[in-house]
């Protein structure tokens, strides 16, 4: 349970550290009972990087935690359980409830 990092490409920067603020691309999909990618929820494909404080609480705690796994220009595959994404709440017409993600 929880966050799994997988790294695509390494970065060479510092990683962040809480309360900092990220500005990242992603994609993100609901996560099938076999593992791989399902429904395609949401992508900032189109409308340009999302810039948020890292943890300290704004988004899900997979993006939290996962996020500070990172280093600057890293680009990773975060495999988020859902007690670390939306959990029993859903997102509505989007993310069921208990929903496994990948961004």
């Amino acid at each position: 349970m929880g966050v799994t990092k997988t790294t695509i490409q390494e970065g060479n920067g510092p990683s962040p550290t809480k309360g900092d603020n990220v500005t990242m691309e992603y994609t993100g999909w609901l996560k099938e009972s076999d593992g791989s990618k399902g429904k395609q929820f949401d992508s900032t494909t189109g409308r340009g990087p999302f810039q948020t404080p890292i943890g300290v609480g704004r988004v899900i705690k997979g993006w939290d935690e996962g996020v500070v796994q990172m280093k600057l220009g890293e680009k990773a595959s975060l495999d988020i359980t859902s007690d670390f994404a939306y959990g029993k709440q859903s997102f509505p017409g989007l993310i069921p409830p208990n929903s496994d993600l990948i961004l």
